[in-house]
Formats: C-alpha cells, sequence, structure tokens
C-alpha cells in the first residue's frame, strides 16, 4: 500500500489546539489545490487487563493499544507498546474480546476529518476527539504518497513535501507547528514494504506526541499559576 506520514499538531507554549486552526490547516491544504474527496476516520482505545486475580497480573501486558481504520472494515490492529509488537486481527475479534472480558477498554480517541487529493498525494486533514465527546484534543495531519510502497525509496520525496507543507503553514502565522517523529518499524519487525500496520505504529506514535504536548501545557499553565 501507499507510504503514509503522520504529523501531529504541537500547539506553542501557552496556547491550546482549537477549531480555528483545524480551520486555518484546512484551508492551507485547499490553497495547494487539494481537492476533497470524502471522508476518513480511525479510533484508538486503551485497553487494561480485568484482572480478577492481581496475582496474574505479571502474565499479562500493563496496557495496550486498540486500533481500527475505515480503510480496513474487515481489520483491527494491536498494538504492545513495552514490547514492541504490532498485530493485525480479523475485526471479529472484538466479539471475543468482549465475551472473554480479559480486557476493559479505558479510553477510546476518534480521529476523524477530511481527505483531500494533490496529484499524487492525498492528505488527511485529522481532528482528535474523545469517545462521547465534541472537545478537541488534538489535529494530525496524514500524508499519502500513492506511487511508492517502499519506506526507504519514498523517503526524500516525503521530505520534500514535509519541508513545503510546513512552509505553506507557516506563512498563516499560527501558534505552534506540525511536528514529525517517524518510528523505529524495524523495532516491531516490520519491513521496508509500507502497509497497515506501519500506519497503526504511527498513530500510536502521534497519540504518545500528543499527550506529551498536553502534558508539557498543563505544567507550564501550573507554572505561570
Amino acid at each position: 500500500m501507499p507510504i503514509r506520514c503522520i504529523l501531529h499538531w504541537q500547539p506553542s507554549q501557552g496556547t491550546m489546539v482549537n477549531s480555528q486552526i483545524l480551520n486555518e490547516i484546512s484551508q492551507c491544504v485547499e490553497s495547494l489545490n487539494g481537492v476533497k474527496e470524502g471522508r476518513c476516520k480511525a479510533s484508538l482505545t486503551f485497553y487494561r487487563p480485568n484482572l480478577r486475580d492481581p496475582s496474574t497480573a505479571i502474565d499479562f501486558p500493563r496496557d495496550f493499544l486498540g486500533i481500527s481504520m475505515l480503510e480496513q472494515p474487515n481489520k483491527y490492529y494491536f498494538i504492545i507498546r513495552g514490547q514492541k509488537i504490532v498485530l493485525e486481527a480479523d475485526y471479529s475479534i472484538l466479539t471475543i474480546m468482549e465475551k472473554l472480558q480479559s480486557y476493559k477498554s479505558k479510553v477510546t480517541l476518534h480521529f476523524e476529518g477530511a481527505l483531500y487529493k494533490l496529484g499524487d498525494f492525498q492528505i488527511r486533514v485529522i481532528k482528535v476527539v474523545p469517545n462521547q465527546a465534541e472537545s478537541l484534543r488534538g489535529i494530525m495531519i496524514e500524508i499519502e504518497y500513492l506511487p511508492i510502497s517502499s519506506v526507504e525509496k519514498s523517503k526524500h520525496i516525503m521530505e520534500d513535501f514535509i519541508d513545503l507543507w510546513k512552509e505553506v503553514v507557516s506563512k498563516k502565522s499560527l501558534a505552534g507547528q506540525f511536528v514529525h517523529t517517524e518510528p523505529n518499524y524495524a523495532e516491531y519487525g516490520l519491513s521496508d514494504n509500507y502497509t497497515s500496520q506501519h500506519t497503526a505504529v504511527q498513530y500510536a506514535a502521534a497519540l504518545a506526541q500528543l499527550i506529551q504536548s498536553s502534558q508539557q501545557l498543563i505544567q507550564s499553565s501550573q507554572l505561570r499559576n
């Protein structure tokens, strides 16, 4: 499948993400002659073991992530971050998990937004919102280069496009910037040929960065007060 890169929005110190920034970012895509082609959605759930006997805790991962994607409706992806494991399963695994009650979901976040086409590229402008809530928790951009599925071969092309994208966004003088942290796919046993498992790993990495940014904002706010 085509290569993708996910960037998360890092607000400037003392500022928060809001719908106005999201609208401005969408305008940046349109200024590049991006044509809206549809919607995109993914969901990420934090799971914790549902321990009836605390002495068995050592046998279970402390937590893991479950990810579903709109473009892969029959698949579900698991990431155990501590052991650097990513797994692809049939979506029916959720029914089995519900019956077994071995793990319980703690928090679910939805990544939803608009899909734009720009020549050989596709851009997804994504807002991060909690389950059953409208509050905006984060903003991400997903850049997809359609002709190539090799992580290594597409590296320079993606880097050039990301630089162009950051330059366009900088002209808006928004309070923040996009940050891209490339995961080490080899740590997860993934090859150079891009797959949906690579995307799942990127979602987990981007989410970790969003959480870190939020914690830094809270800490800076507490220091000022």
